[in-house]
Formats: C-alpha cells, sequence, structure tokens
C-alpha cells in the first residue's frame, strides 16, 4: 500500500506546558518500498511511527493512503525494540496471534505458524516461553509474528537495536529475505547508518527538535545486498553524506547531555 505524509505536525502535553514533537513532516512511500527513517534521538522518529499506525492522532497535516483499510487484512502492523511478546503464549502461539486476530482458524493458523518458525530456525522451541529464550530469538519471533500476519504496511521501531553486532546481521539478512518473499511496504526506525543503507530503498533523514525531514535520499543499490556491499564505494559515498548531515546534531546532543 502507498501512503502519503501531509505536513504531519504533533504536540504533547507535558508538565512544562506544550511540547511539539513533529513540525511539518512531508514524504511518501510507495507500494513495496522499503523505507528507513534516520535521526539523533529526540528528533520524532518513533512518535511518527506511531501516527502512521494510528495510535497517535496529528495535531495538524494527514496522512493519505492509496486505499480504505481492508477488514480482511491489517493495515499496519508495529514491532518494537523489546519484541512485545506475549510472556504468557509460547512461541507458537505468539506467532500465530496475527492470524488468530483474523479469525483464522486455530489448526491452520498453528500450521501456518509452524512452517514460519521453522524459517526462522525456531522450530524445536516452539513451545518455549518468552523467557526461555534469547533476546535474539524473542526478536525473531516478534518478526516472524509481524510477517505472517501480512499487514499491508509493517512498521518497525529499531527491532535489532538492543541486539549484539553479530545477531544484527544475522537478523538483517532474515529481514530482506523475508521483505523479498513477502513484499511488505515497510517502514523501519533506526539509529544505525550502515543498517539503512542496507536496508532500504528510501531514507527519511530527521532532524531537529522538533523533529522534521531534512532530506530525502533514493539508495540506488542493487538488490540483493550481500554484506561486502558495505566496502563498495557507492556504499560509503551514500553513507558518508547521511553522515555529513547528521554529524553537527549529533555533537551537539552529546554536548547538551554531558
Amino acid at each position: 500500500m502507498e501512503f502519503t505524509c501531509n505536513h504531519l505536525s504533533m504536540m504533547f502535553h507535558t508538565s512544562h506546558g506544550m511540547t511539539m514533537a513533529l513540525d511539518g513532516v512531508s514524504f511518501g512511500v510507495e507500494k513495496n518500498e522499503f523505507v528507513c527513517l534516520v535521526g539523533p534521538s529526540g528528533c520524532g522518529k518513533s512518535t511518527l511511527l506511531r501516527v502512521i499506525a494510528g495510535l497517535l492522532e496529528p495535531t495538524e497535516g494527514e496522512i493519505v493512503f492509496s486505499q480504505p483499510a481492508d477488514d480482511a487484512r491489517l493495515r499496519t502492523d508495529l514491532v518494537f525494540q523489546d519484541n512485545g511478546l506475549f510472556p504468557w503464549m509460547s512461541v507458537l502461539e505468539n506467532v500465530a496471534f496475527g492470524l488468530e486476530t483474523q479469525g483464522i482458524a486455530k489448526a491452520e493458523r498453528e500450521e501456518r505458524a509452524l512452517s514460519f518458525i521453522k524459517k526462522f530456525g525456531l522450530g524445536e522451541f516452539r513451545q518455549h516461553f518468552p523467557h526461555q529464550i534469547s533476546i535474539g530469538m524473542r526478536q525473531r519471533v516478534a518478526t516472524a509474528r509481524a510477517f505472517l500476519a501480512n499487514p499491508q504496511i509493517l512498521l518497525m521501531d529499531e527491532p535489532f537495536g538492543a541486539l549484539d553486532a553479530q545477531t544484527r546481521v544475522v537478523l538483517q539478512e532474515e529481514l530482506l529475505q523475508l521483505w523479498r518473499d513477502h513484499q511488505n511496504t515497510v517502514v523501519y526506525v533506526t539509529h544505525d547508518i550502515e543498517e539503512a543503507v542496507l536496508l532500504a530503498d528510501t531514507i527519511v533523514v530527521m532532524t531537529g527538535h522538533p523533529g522534521r525531514v531534512r532530506e530525502v535520499v533514493h539508495v540506488a543499490l542493487p538488490r540483493p545486498r550481500p554484506l561486502e556491499i558495505r566496502d563498495q564505494p557507492a556504499f560509503k559515498e551514500i553513507t558518508w553524506h547521511l553522515w555529513e548531515m547528521l554529524s553537527d546534531e549529533v555533537r551537539r546532543n552529546l554536548q547538551i547531555n554531558a
């Protein structure tokens, strides 16, 4: 599904009065596109994701979707950094949950969920509970649940941010494979510039307090993208361009918080 953010602004009531989190944010997302939102902490990336998900109502502006919501299919699904798994459900039950909300019979949803779990190498852990598996496995379960639910737009808020570097690499590869197989529209928040260049078709660079769109960067790198692409001059050129836009603000934030 395509959608466009038109001049989105977001105000919050705080103990110090009104605070603006987003200021006139505009950009478009094409059908089946993988879009990354990058920017320093506090620039409103996660707030924007919640506005797209419909969890927050913008103070000004609107989001225009290319088609009405389909009752047979979720418009959006949101994957958080803390994975959001239900602790009282097994791995299998967690992955199947999205299908349950769509009214799919138990036998069918468990069969489909088990097939998905096996793709992630988690088949032997299907009856485990979230506290019995590693953080990386939990994030695999959350990602599998989101893709199996097959939303029109998948929203991911730094899903791999808490993981070690080696685990992130594996899950980035798995995520790209899932996206190639299912072709969902994905909007993915990350602080990691290299991760954004590796994953995205388009990168929306956000800066400021409140957050604004600094630039929309189209990543003209071929797919599939093996890890070795990080060594290619074109990859490094895009990465450096992004860092030049963000470096001054990152350094200012460090000085303010020092």
